[in-house]
């Protein structure tokens, strides 16, 4: 960053220029946020993920340039939301809880380890948010669609990382472990996908209407290619994020999942692209909109693992720099482009 080489220089560029960083943001904390299906009713629902995101986005400058108006920015943020909230309620609170406290622990890890002035009465409070308020409504993950349990999940392990929570960080890698087999299908599983635990999707049947009607499986495919992109990109990029944080704290989960992982994004790379989609592939037609979501997966794979990937490197360099998706996805080509260590 500090020398302008690319693509880091236009990434962090584009995120400078985004609302996101902006000093002037008025933070909109309520007590309770009230998330419906598909953002109805919306009672704070954008606020919170955009103030998560922000609070993120001032993290990072702030540790790229040091200026400590960012931190202090981030901090405002969340200390207005530790402040304030109690609760996430109706149908959707489950997926904007995983949303939102997937992007407020990165906010407050680059802070609380990188800058003095956040006091530890505010700390302490902010962690005690996440704990009440957050990880209840995560942990126990979700029998939805799997993006659900899968950005749940990576809301539970960047939780457990900040509380250092070992009870709640196992339980996390555990319902991880269970989940990423169940979304994404290799042909080493056999004729069908594997059901996730704990669900009552176990025939055949039930797993076909579970993975969109969709009766012929293939390496990559995943239980909602057949319902669109968008939701599917959700689901990749959470489990890459997953595995990056446990990683980080010294457990490579990458080996296990990467068969899995290297296949999806190569299978939803090639037909975001624009591959003619077979009729034996979601009856011939898919919709396309996979988002900013194959940096850290690549990254992962094809710069530090050294997997050849085609289709996904051809997406991930046309995409860049990779922006937001305003949910939960944020900045990864600045964070992980081409960033193996």
């Amino acid at each position: 960053m500090q020398a302008g080489a690319q693509p880091w220089k236009a990434a962090y560029d584009q995120m400078l220029a985004s609302r996101y960083a902006s000093l002037s943001r008025t933070p909109k904390p309520r007590a309770i946020v009230e998330c419906g299906s598909y953002s109805n009713p919306n009672n704070g629902c954008t606020d919170e993920r955009e103030d998560a995101i922000a609070a993120y986005t001032d993290a990072l400058i702030w540790y790229i340039t040091r200026d400590s108006r960012y931190a202090e920015k981030a901090i405002s943020l969340m200390d207005a939301w530790s402040a304030t909230i109690r609760d996430h309620t109706n149908s959707n609170a489950p997926l904007q809880t995983g949303w939102a406290g997937s992007s407020w622990p990165r906010a407050a890890e680059i802070i609380r380890y990188t800058y003095t002035g956040w006091p530890s009465a505010n700390v302490t409070r902010f962690a005690t948010m996440l704990r009440n308020v957050y990880l209840p409504k995560v942990i126990n993950g979700s029998n939805s669609n799997g993006n659900w349990e899968l950005s749940m999940m990576e809301a539970a392990i960047g939780i457990s990382v900040f509380l250092e929570d070992r009870t709640s960080y196992d339980k996390a890698v555990a319902k991880f472990r269970g989940r990423v087999p169940a979304y994404i299908h290799i042909t080493a599983d056999g004729a069908l996908p594997k059901a996730p635990p704990g669900s009552s999707i176990d025939t055949r049947d039930e797993i076909i209407g579970y993975w969109q009607g969709q009766s012929t499986f293939m390496d990559g495919l995943t239980q909602e290619t057949c319902r669109d992109f968008v939701h599917t990109g959700y689901g990749i990029d959470a489990i890459a994020h997953f595995a990056e944080t446990t990683r980080i704290q010294g457990q490579d989960l990458y080996p296990e999942i990467s068969e899995r992982l290297r296949h999806a994004l190569g299978l939803q790379s090639k037909y975001e692209l624009g591959a003619a989609v077979p009729s034996s592939l979601c009856g011939g037609s898919v919709k396309r909109g996979l988002g900013p979501v194959t940096e850290v997966g690549y990254n992962a794979l094809h710069n530090r693992m050294g997997i050849a990937m085609t289709n996904t490197q051809t997406l991930t360099l046309q995409q860049r720099p990779a922006g937001t998706n305003n949910l939960f996805v944020a900045w990864e080509t600045l964070t992980h482009g081409d960033n193996p260590n």
